[in-house]
């Protein structure tokens, strides 16, 4: 059964990942840019941990007490049962956690990411195929437009002063319009540029 994919704020939420190694440094590096506080447990790490910022490490195995707290948990050990313990504490604590490599063990998938700017594409196969949602994300990135993220950002610096010109039917349309042109030039509309497609649809009546 597929998975409903909710998209949530993990700014300031505290994490645990459990491990050290490759796998765990991953999930680590893809979390960041979403500005969690990330606690990272493990008898050993990888030299590249120290080097990123805003994680805090304890060295020694897991315990239950690390869990106080915690929004969320990734078990990414080489050792099933210390993942399977933990998701077993986190689910009769009510704690979403992910375990790599045991599906039967997770309350959520960790998705294939594309990420530009405001723009976030996850992608999961419940999993029963992490290569093939690694092959779709490759796919489906080679194909979105260049400079989407940019063009996302302008789009959505317009929408205060678009609020109170033009009424939300017309909003729509006039969203699509700017869109497509930037789509057409490959990137964010210059202000005169905007003011062409503003100007046409202020002239239509938008106007209130």
């Amino acid at each position: 059964m597929a998975y409903f994919p909710f998209f949530v704020s993990l700014e300031g939420r505290r994490g645990l990942i459990i491990g050290g190694g490759t796998v765990a440094l991953r999930k680590v590096e893809q979390l960041l840019p979403f500005r969690p506080e990330l606690t990272v447990v493990s008898e050993t790490f990888l030299p590249a941990f120290s080097s990123l910022p805003g994680i805090r490490t304890i060295s020694g195995s897991f315990r239950e007490a690390l869990l106080e707290g915690k929004s969320f948990v990734i078990a990414a050990t080489d050792q099933p049962s210390v993942n399977r313990e933990a998701a077993a504490l986190c689910q009769t604590r009510g704690i979403p956690v992910n375990v790599v490599d045991d599906p039967e063990a997770c309350t959520f998938y960790f998705p294939a990411l594309i990420c530009d700017g405001p723009l976030c594409i996850g992608i999961s196969t419940g999993g029963t195929s992490p290569t093939a949602a690694a092959h779709l994300r490759r796919s489906l990135q080679a194909q979105l437009p260049p400079r989407l993220g940019e063009i996302l950002d302008s789009l959505g610096a317009l929408r205060p002063a678009l609020r109170s010109v033009f009424p939300a039917e017309k909003r729509r349309a006039l969203y699509a319009a700017l869109f497509a042109a930037c789509l057409e030039k490959g990137g964010p509309l210059e202000p005169e540029e905007q003011d062409v497609i503003l100007s046409s649809f202020q002239a239509e009546g938008g106007q209130v």
